[in-house]
């Protein structure tokens, strides 16, 4: 089949760059190309393991009441503010 293809420039030299490096002609590159990036779109996805966090031990727990603890935030950002 004949087509017109317009490709970007930055894919253009990159097909370039493999028909030189292959000795290749333009018609065997896009078409290996094509073939390639088809069957890629056409699989399934793999399946990723799950992402798992660490735990950290941070010690004592010094505040147990959360209202208290942002009560200390709250006097610690009014000082850091007025300067004192």
């Amino acid at each position: 089949m004949r087509t017109t293809l317009t490709i970007d420039d930055d894919v253009a030299v990159q097909i370039e760059r493999l028909r030189k490096e292959r000795d290749a002609s333009l018609k065997d590159v896009i078409n290996e190309a094509l073939r390639r990036g088809l069957q890629d779109m056409a699989a399934k996805p793999k399946k990723r393991a799950p992402f798992r966090t660490g735990v950290h031990h941070g010690g004592r727990l010094l505040v147990e009441d959360v209202k208290e603890a942002l009560a200390m935030l709250d006097e610690e950002y009014d000082r850091k503010k007025l300067g004192y």
